[in-house]
This record gives structure tokens, sequence and C-alpha cells, in this order.
């Protein structure tokens, strides 16, 4: 496959760590671990391990649907799809362990959950997050996952329809290599037409100068 057809063939990559909605998902992992750290037993309890997976299987479905996706558009969907459900499964957990030791799942019109709201909106990355551990409340902590939570996926649906509305625009890579293949044979027709009609257009002329000399040559012989 040549380059001019592979990048025909091949998405663009996207470049994972770049993605809002991954950085923010790692963030969710590692807030994750260290919320179960902090708030959790350290043995006996299988919450730990199932929000801890949750958490990671989010940020690394992200991983694998970004890398695969510049070949399979249906795959990069799935995996993101699964991603979404990971972090689901994790907004579930937050909020059973709310429920759970009678807190309170801050209202949305409330104060305090638009500031937070704000500043989940403008924070990506664990780094901005990470000096609020240890002053956090296990309210404020679960409050805060749930809306890290809750952002992440609305950006990963709005990913999503974009993926899905290039691949039915532009199909998968099955469609891209016949549309890929098709192009090629078509330029190749038209180069060999017109290296035919320049062939003939040769002949022709080449004829004609064949019939001057033998022309030139007769009045030659006549004079």
């Amino acid at each position: 496959m040549n380059n001019d057809t592979q990048g025909l063939v091949l998405k663009k990559p996207t470049v994972w760590k770049e993605l809002y909605f991954y950085r923010k998902s790692d963030a969710i992992f590692q807030l994750t671990v260290a919320f179960c750290e902090r708030f959790l037993p350290k043995h006996g309890d299988r919450t730990v391990d199932q929000m801890v997976q949750a958490a990671r299987s989010g940020k690394q479905n992200i991983i694998e649907g970004s890398e695969d996706g510049q070949t399979s558009s249906e795959v990069e969907i799935r995996l993101i799809n699964i991603a979404r459900g990971s972090l689901q499964e994790l907004r579930a957990d937050y909020l059973d362990y709310i429920h759970t030791h009678h807190l309170e799942v801050w209202p949305s019109n409330s104060k305090r959950q638009k500031k937070m709201r704000d500043f989940c909106h403008k924070k990506n990355d664990y780094e901005d997050y990470e000096p609020l551990v240890p002053k956090m409340t296990d309210e404020e902590y679960a409050n805060l996952l749930l809306t890290l939570c809750h952002q992440t996926d609305k950006m990963m649906c709005a990913y999503l329809r974009k993926l899905e509305e290039r691949f039915v625009t532009e199909g998968g890579i099955k469609e891209r290599m016949y549309a890929a293949r098709t192009g090629y044979r078509q330029a190749q027709d038209a180069r060999t037409k017109q290296l035919e009609a320049e062939n003939n257009a040769l002949k022709a002329e080449n004829a004609e100068l064949k019939a001057r000399i033998v022309e030139l040559e007769m009045r030659l012989r006549v004079s």
C-alpha cells in the first residue's frame, strides 16, 4: 500500500492523551484509588476492587479505542461505549456509598454543586484535584466524583456522535479500502487511456513524417 492509498484508508490517529475526556477519566481513576485508600477498608471489601477496576477500565478502553480507531471505527465506537459503561458502574458505586453512609447527593441547583460543577468543567487533570484529596470529607469527595463521571460521560457521548457520523459518511476500513482501490484503478485507467492517446498521436505523426520523406525522395528523383 503506497502512502497516498494508506492516507485514504487509515484515519488520522487520535492523540488520546490530548482528549479532555481521557484526561478526566485518568483523574477519576487516580481520585478513586485515593478515595478507596481513605474511606474504605483495606481488606475484606470487594467494593474496593470493583471501584478501582471500573475506574481503570474507563480510561484504558479510551486508550485502546483511540489506538484501534485508526483502522476500525467500529472497534473504537465499541470500546468507547465500554468505557462509558465502566464509568457509569463507578458512578453507581459512589451513589451506593452516599446512600449506605447516609450522606447527601448535592442537588444540581445548589450553590455548592454549581461551584463544584464549574470547577470540574475547567479542570481536567489529577494534578488539579490532588491538593484537595486530604482535605475533602467523604461526602464532598463522592459528589466530586459523581460530577466528574457525569461530565466525562457527556464528553464521550459527543465524541461518539462524531464517530458515528463519520462512520455513516465514510464507512469502515473495508469501505475505505474499496474506495481507495477503486480510486487507484480509475486513476490507472485514466493514465492508460492518456498514454494510448499519446501513442496514437505519435504513430500518426510518424506516419506523416514517413509520407513526407517519401514525397521528398520522389521529388529529388524527378529533378
